[in-house]
């Protein structure tokens, strides 16, 4: 391991997005006397009466949930997007705007209130892979669909406002940003190399060895040399495959098993049920040539000391970038102790 990248400050360039990130690894020396985050540790009941997503409630619509048993979908009574949006444009001097359509859907993994997919089954985490796959495929044969995100925020600290373990999928006629930053690198390494970026990364990584958390015969999963949340984890299948629909049903139990991995670390990491975003980046649904992508799942934990100490993107990483203090290696030691 390079010693001076856990002594000083420094940059570290991230591959996919063509950024950089500061990191500081003195600074996790230093005394803490900012806000402290409640902690929840309530138990909750594997049905809730209260709760919008339980099996067989009514939702704020007036629909009424079946009696599902594994993963229920529905279409988002709030949706960001809407599928009957007008189509139009601004273009005045610097004022512009574009219309955007896009259809949102919820995804309950489990009946049971009380869970997250860290307390899930293998097999039942493989419904919500299995589910993933199907919607990815029908949103994305929609013509006015050419991307199709496919999210979770876990936990009230990340502005989840309902604790029954879902996820979202938003999908939208254009690529979001952070799509096109990776679209960019991802095809302009490509073109050179005849190689997937990932796949190249992922070799580096192995003989590394420094940031590698757990492996299975189909997955790796890692901190990210760059990344910018302090135990921040990306999922990256070891084959090519361009988005979810391409693994097989072994792949996806694969995969299953590597959120299981993962997930259940993060909540001994500081005994708490770990909050995160969680997403997968993988090729767009606008029927171009997307061999240049190679999918993947990223974690984003914002908590940095402890289960009440959580990381602030404010002051300089809002006016300058990204900045981390422990080190990618140091977070990565840590997770990997803990499977």
């Amino acid at each position: 391991m390079n010693t001076d990248l856990q002594d000083f400050s420094h940059k570290r360039f991230n591959i996919l997005t063509g950024e950089w990130v500061l990191v500081s690894p003195h600074r996790a020396k230093r005394p803490w006397q900012g806000q402290n985050e409640a902690v929840s540790n309530e138990v909750r009941p594997a049905y809730d009466p209260s709760c919008y997503l339980c099996a067989g409630n009514t939702r704020i619509n007036g629909e009424v949930n079946p009696d599902y048993k594994d993963v229920f979908v529905f279409t988002n009574d709030f949706a960001a997007l809407q599928t009957d949006s007008k189509t139009f444009s601004v273009n005045n001097g610097l004022f512009k705007a574009e219309s955007e359509q896009g259809i949102c859907k919820v995804i309950c993994f489990s009946p049971d209130h009380s869970k997250s997919l860290a307390d899930m089954a293998v097999e039942d985490i493989n419904k919500v892979v299995t589910t993933w796959q199907k919607e990815y495929v029908e949103l994305g044969s929609n013509d006015t669909i050419n991307y199709v995100q496919i999210f979770e925020n876990k936990g009230a600290v990340m502005g989840c406002s309902n604790p029954h373990p879902h996820g979202q999928i938003w999908s939208q006629s254009t690529l979001p940003n952070e799509i096109l930053k990776k679209e960019k690198e991802q095809k302009e390494y490509y073109a050179k190399n005849k190689r997937s970026l990932l796949g190249d990364y992922l070799q580096q990584e192995i003989e590394a060895n420094e940031r590698i958390i757990y492996t299975n015969e189909d997955f790796i999963v890692l901190t990210p040399f760059w990344a910018v949340w302090p135990f921040e984890v990306m999922i990256v299948p070891k084959k090519q495959y361009n988005n979810i629909s391409q693994i097989s049903n072994t792949e996806s139990l694969a995969f299953a098993d590597a959120i299981s991995v993962i997930t259940k670390a993060y909540d001994k990491l500081f005994n708490t049920s770990f909050p995160y975003s969680s997403g997968i980046h993988q090729a767009p649904t606008n029927g171009k040539d997307n061999s240049h992508w190679h999918w993947h799942m990223s974690f984003y934990p914002p908590l940095l000391r402890s289960a009440t100490v959580k990381k602030f993107m404010v002051g300089y990483e809002m006016f300058g970038s990204p900045q981390r203090d422990i080190t990618a290696e140091q977070a990565a030691s840590r997770l990997r102790y803990l499977i």
